[in-house]
């Protein structure tokens, strides 16, 4: 488990404000699960994810999405892993392939996160942020995901990461403007 506790470049909980946002939530929880939830709550509908709100800048860091209360799904999973890893609790990054469109070409990444719960072992929470159609909670054992499966190229990555995948750092840091990261989101090649 230590590799899912440590801090790192993009999931930063040694930062001031985030070691101090992660004293906060901790603060009267009387559980392990009540701790995930709050932090998990504040993540989800506290930090504005970029597209819903077309906001800049792009953030990838934990730190950063604190800063601007902004991130796409990557640099959210990245907050809540250092606020969850801040407080002993191992916490994962975990991918998702998805459909941009409807249905179909062209597929991108969906960034999350997985907690070890002393209860359920491995559970995936999806921080994205809820929106019209969009309805991810915090209710193990069952998992209630932001998005769906719906098609044969679309696939839950079964890989829970200690650190961000490279693909998805370079485009954060490499662009600027939500719009063009929007344009440039990552993907991977499915082995067959």
């Amino acid at each position: 488990m230590n590799p899912y506790l440590l801090p790192g470049i993009y999931v930063d909980f040694e930062h001031p404000e985030v070691s101090a946002l992660a004293r906060q939530l901790a603060r009267d929880t009387v559980s392990g699960d009540e701790l995930v939830r709050k932090c998990f709550e504040f993540v989800r509908d506290e930090i504005r994810h970029s597209v819903d709100f077309k906001l800049n800048p792009v953030t990838c860091k934990a730190s950063e999405v604190l800063q601007y209360r902004t991130g796409y799904c990557y640099a959210k999973s990245h907050l809540l892993a250092a606020l969850l890893r801040a407080n002993g609790i191992p916490t994962g990054l975990c991918y998702q392939r998805l459909s941009i469109g409807d249905r179909g070409a062209p597929y991108c990444l969906h960034g999350l996160n997985a907690v070890f719960l002393k209860e359920h072992g491995w559970y995936r929470i999806d921080a994205r942020g809820n929106k019209p159609g969009v309805d991810a909670a915090f209710c193990p054992p069952k998992e209630k995901l932001a998005f769906s499966l719906q098609e044969p190229n679309e696939r839950d990555l079964p890989e829970i990461w200690a650190e961000p995948l490279p693909i998805v750092v370079q485009v954060l840091e490499r662009f600027n403007t939500y719009d063009q990261v929007l344009a440039n989101l990552p993907d991977v090649e499915l082995l067959r």
